[in-house]
């Protein structure tokens, strides 16, 4: 095996790409910081039993293992921000009213969840701890909206689940953790012919909503249709009509609901959506998910405080991928050498703000990232002192 070889689903991440994934992680945070959101950085590494603990168990198998040299004590790389970041907001933080944070930086997964996906995702997220209302499930699908439109991205979609359904369908019956698992990957596969096998002892009732379940997908009008068929309660109402309201107020994007869609069921207490957008030009015909997120109010109860929460996060690797190239960053191109006017002319363009790539002697053609449109010359009207003039190129000439 050759030395420079990187593991399966591991890449470097070379210039132009990484100009740009980082022009679109400040792009988010600003964004992010706009409606409120404060930065957290935590740690790439913690104990496993705090990043495993309660909801994050279910990244068990996801997760890195390690063993500390200092404590003897197992440690996990990171495989989703969102524990570190609650436990945050239930010890270090400790408010008592609303809490907005942002968040951005790399996770590790042991494994892939689809095909050409990184094991190696740069994770950006938002999430509001303290209000349980679905006024801040609302902000979260606009703050996300909001990010993804920064990023440039178009025709964004909405789809929209809520696990309370599934919920109040399953709420008549007893069953076990292994029913149920079986049950909720039928669900998902929207394989009918599975699911009436796995609720022939079931009641009547609760078999019928079970199979009906998985048709129950498409414009908003599915709402209405689940009330008309699903067995009548109190939480089925209530994630109807939420899903409801919060489809009313979605501005300017396209509206799914899918029933069915039981994707990190163990994770989510409530709404969950995910907002998708067509690839630019090039992968025509493909759709891609760029965002997920939901609500996960039982995410801060192992670390002593059980806060309502809810966020999104999205992978900056995979959204570079969904948007069009930007054009590369203009600069200077000035000539190296140690003149005491040229080496002043160069720090004042810098300190300025302007990009100056000095063309090391011998490299004076060699293509640069920054596009130099502009070069730094000897002005012929004062004696040792340098200029900005634009640069002639040969379709220029």
């Amino acid at each position: 095996m050759s030395a420079w070889v990187l593991p399966d689903h591991i890449a470097d991440v070379l210039p132009s790409e990484a100009r740009h994934i980082e022009e679109l992680r400040r792009g988010l945070l600003d964004t992010a910081r706009g409606y409120g959101y404060e930065l957290v950085m935590p740690p790439l590494l913690e104990h496993l039993e705090s990043l495993l603990t309660g909801t994050g168990e279910a990244l068990g198998l996801q997760t890195f293992k390690l063993v500390d040299q200092l404590s003897g004590r197992t440690l996990g790389l990171r495989a989703d921000s969102t524990p570190q970041v609650a436990r945050i907001d239930a010890h270090l933080l400790n408010r008592q009213g609303v809490a907005r944070l942002s968040y951005c930086g790399p996770v590790v997964h042991t494994r892939i969840d689809r095909p050409l996906a990184s094991r190696e995702p740069l994770q950006f997220g938002a999430e509001i701890y303290g209000h349980a209302g679905q006024e801040a499930d609302l902000e979260i699908i606009e703050l996300a909206q909001a990010c993804l439109r920064n990023a440039g991205v178009k025709g964004l979609q909405l789809d929209m689940a809520d696990v309370r359904v599934i919920d109040a369908v399953l709420a008549p019956v007893s069953l076990t953790a292994a029913q149920e698992a079986r049950i909720h990957a039928a669900l998902n596969a929207k394989d009918v012919a599975e699911l009436e096998v796995l609720a022939r002892d079931l009641p009547a009732a609760v078999r019928r909503d079970l199979v009906a379940l998985p048709r129950l997908f498409g414009g908003v009008a599915v709402l209405d249709e689940a009330q008309r068929i699903l067995q009548p309660s109190a939480a089925l109402h209530a994630a109807l009509d939420s899903l409801r309201w919060l489809a009313s107020h979605a501005q300017g994007m396209d509206v799914s609901i899918d029933l069915a869609d039981l994707r990190g069921y163990a994770y989510y207490t409530g709404m969950r959506f995910a907002l998708f957008a067509h690839t630019p030009e090039g992968r025509a015909g493909q759709t891609l998910e760029l965002a997920r997120g939901g609500r996960y109010d039982e995410v801060g109860a192992v670390f002593g405080r059980n806060r309502p929460a809810v966020g999104f996060s999205l992978d900056l690797k995979e959204l570079v991928a969904a948007v069009a190239p930007r054009p590369l960053v203009a600069a200077i191109r000035a000539p190296w050498g140690m003149d005491a006017g040229l080496r002043q002319a160069i720090a004042e363009l810098r300190a300025q703000g302007h990009t100056v790539v000095c063309a090391l002697p011998g490299h004076d053609h060699q293509v640069d990232e920054f596009h130099c449109d502009r070069e730094l010359v000897p002005d012929a009207a004062r004696r040792g002192a340098w200029t900005v003039q634009t640069l002639q190129t040969e379709t220029s000439k």
